[in-house]
């Protein structure tokens, strides 16, 4: 019986999928970087209340050892295997609405089976 555990760092399509519009944004805005030691965007999750968690990225220097990799056209995303438990199934959208351009995380619950409902305790969760 083999008991090595596998770790995949690739992510697939199935688990984070990108739309056309994310994508170009992300490339354009990774080519527009002017520091060099910046490698990837990362992708984290934070606690966002009953609501569900919050998701945000930024530009990171370094991969870790437990980041799972996404590699797009000109970029590339890192997402640590905690957060990629809350991730699953995800699209990340790029929408421009009156209030400004941003991006969106889109089937953010499908990974937790969370229904995205408040109970009214203030907190706000964001996808």
């Amino acid at each position: 019986m083999n008991t090595e555990s596998h770790f995949e760092t690739k992510i697939s399509s199935q688990e984070l999928a990108l739309t056309d519009a994310a994508s170009s944004q992300l490339s354009r805005l990774f080519s527009e970087v002017e520091d060099d030691e910046v490698e990837a965007i990362r992708i984290y999750v934070t606690g966002g209340g009953c609501a569900g968690m919050a998701y945000g990225m930024t530009f990171t220097d370094r991969r870790t050892a437990f980041d799972r990799v996404l590699d797009g056209d000109g970029f590339s995303i890192y997402v640590d295997a905690v957060a990629m438990q809350y991730m699953g199934g995800a699209e990340i959208d790029y929408v421009t609405r009156e209030t400004g351009a941003t991006f969106v995380f889109n089937n953010v619950f499908q990974a937790t089976g969370g229904s995205g409902m408040c109970g009214g305790c203030g907190a706000a969760g964001r996808a």
